[in-house]
């Protein structure tokens, strides 16, 4: 790379050994090291955190696009050289899922750091007899840090879902 610098690098976020984020590890390899370069990073998934952090730098000449939404040749051939050129393009959705998980992050931000315990624990699925347990605090108490910290994540009862388990992904996302 170091020899022959590109315009711009197209890179899939998903690629070998592990098929896991190589690809976005190369593209903020290359963003830092060579930010002339730019780095257009083409995926089937939204990877947020890694996404916030190839972006929280120098944005400029850095886009990421999702496969199944760019349908027109046109519109792919425009975002390289609007990366190439410096510009930055972002795929809607990956800017939805971006602001959501700074959502989820401010709101985390909200939790007592007794809150956020009883949430790491829950996070590690134990029982409030059991975090009351580790914490040596009552079950009682527990269940009122249970529910302020449903409260605060804006997690309203519901038959359809599991607030502990929806609090515990929040708190494992972020």
């Amino acid at each position: 790379m170091d020899t022959h610098l590109p315009d711009v690098a197209i890179i899939d976020v998903r690629m070998p050994p592990t098929h896991t984020d190589e690809g976005l590890r190369a593209a903020q390899a290359i963003h830092a090291d060579h930010p002339e370069v730019g780095v257009l990073v083409f995926s089937q998934y939204i990877e947020t955190r890694s996404a916030a952090e190839l972006f929280a730098g120098a944005p400029a000449g850095v886009g990421y696009l999702l496969k199944d939404r760019v349908a027109d040749v046109g519109d792919f051939i425009e975002a390289i050289s609007s990366v190439a050129h410096g510009g930055t393009v972002l795929d809607p959705e990956v800017v939805r899922q971006l602001l959501r998980a700074t959502r989820r992050a401010d709101s985390l931000a909200t939790l007592t750091p007794r809150e956020k315990e009883v949430l790491s624990l829950m996070a590690q699925g134990r029982s409030n007899t059991a975090i009351a347990g580790a914490l040596v605090i009552s079950a009682r108490v527990v269940e009122k840090h249970v529910a302020s910290i449903f409260a605060k994540l804006g997690l309203a009862p519901s038959d359809d879902d599991n607030r502990r388990v929806i609090a515990a992904i929040r708190y494992l996302e972020s």
